[in-house]
């Protein structure tokens, strides 16, 4: 399924404990590709294949709009995670063959098995808008059009404005505000 890819979403929340954005996985792996806030440590984990990668970004502020951007390169094992529009360092994890299998996607809950397995303590509660997946990697101008909602290419593997999604539990689906100044 994948073997390069990036991964984007927009988030705005006024959570202060640990909750998950992007959820991936599949009957191997229950966290096949995982991005979560772990408020303690104040470190953005990203999960590839089971296995952790951790990022400090003490501006991951409450009731505040924040771009979060991934990169992965499975025959290299570099991740970049990209946090409103800056880099971080690239740093290597889980390396060596694609993620295969049936995926299923969830935002705001963690898998801990494939398509359950569900803690409340690390659900999303907030806005999300803008989720993207390519099965290639973007360039950083690529990355920053999006951060600036300028002109970006849509996922080529998830699309938001193209979703085919269900929905459960108290969620809400309204179109995009304009903001007037």
């Amino acid at each position: 399924m994948c073997r390069c890819s990036t991964r984007s979403v927009r988030s705005f929340t006024d959570l202060k404990r640990d909750h998950i954005l992007f959820s991936l996985s599949t009957p191997s792996y229950s966290n096949a590709f995982l991005i979560f806030w772990d408020d303690k440590n104040k470190v953005l984990e990203l999960n590839i294949r089971d296995q952790t990668v951790e990022y400090g970004w003490p501006d991951y502020k409450p009731n505040m709009w924040h771009s979060i951007c991934t990169t992965w390169d499975s025959s290299t094992g570099l991740v970049q995670l990209w946090f409103d529009g800056q880099p971080s360092i690239r740093k290597y994890i889980s390396s060596g063959s694609n993620i295969r299998g049936r995926p299923i996607i969830i935002l705001g809950q963690e898998q801990d098995s494939h398509g359950g397995g569900f803690d409340i303590n690390q659900s999303f509660v907030g806005m999300m808008s803008d989720v993207h997946m390519w099965n290639y990697i973007l360039s950083p101008c690529e990355i920053q059009s999006y951060v600036d909602i300028k002109n970006f290419t849509p996922g080529n593997v998830l699309n938001w404005k193209a979703l085919n999604f269900q929905i459960t539990g108290r969620v809400l689906i309204e179109d995009k505000q304009k903001i007037c100044y």
